[in-house]
């Protein structure tokens, strides 16, 4: 047949992510993106100890909190800071899951990396002290959180018009 001469298109490795390709012309350059990800890859493991360390430190709040007289009773102040160490931890699961995702796509996830600032700054407005406030400081978190749901909301509206244009 006709279409039997054509050769097959060159093997080529895969990238591990655009912005370091791992087939990059220059040995220099592409060496200097192998110590990259390996930097990435060393971000990942230490972020796992922090989700460790995080998770450790939420059990020993609420070890200590309860245990602390009255026995087995939190105060309102108590399941706030427990609250905001569950926060804590769960934005480490997200950079870690950001740092992942960084590594295995050609896509940068930013809808994903404006959840985990959205999600940063629900955890600072759980623990605020509005005893300590300054207006000034109150309309800052308001206006961060205004526009990164914003940001959010536009990231996903841009998402959903994709699915649709196939």
């Amino acid at each position: 047949m006709a279409g039997d001469d054509v050769p097959a298109p060159a093997e080529r490795k895969p990238e591990l992510h655009q912005e370091l390709p791992v087939d990059f012309p220059d040995p220099f350059f592409r060496g200097l993106h192998r110590v990259i990800r390996f930097a990435i890859r060393v971000l990942a493991v230490l972020m796992v100890a922090v989700i460790l360390w995080g998770v450790g430190d939420v059990i020993y709040i609420i070890y200590e909190r309860l245990v602390t007289p009255p026995l087995l009773l939190l105060t309102i102040n108590d399941i706030f800071y427990t609250f905001g160490a569950f926060m804590a931890v769960l934005i480490a699961v997200e950079i870690f899951i950001n740092i992942r995702l960084y590594l295995g796509t050609n896509v940068f996830p930013v809808q994903l990396v404006v959840a985990t600032a959205l999600m940063a700054i629900a955890r600072k407005v759980i623990v605020l002290d509005f005893d300590t406030l300054t207006p000034t400081y109150l309309l800052g978190i308001a206006s961060i959180t205004l526009a990164l749901g914003v940001t959010y909301w536009l990231l996903r509206q841009g998402h959903a018009q994709q699915q649709w244009d196939d």
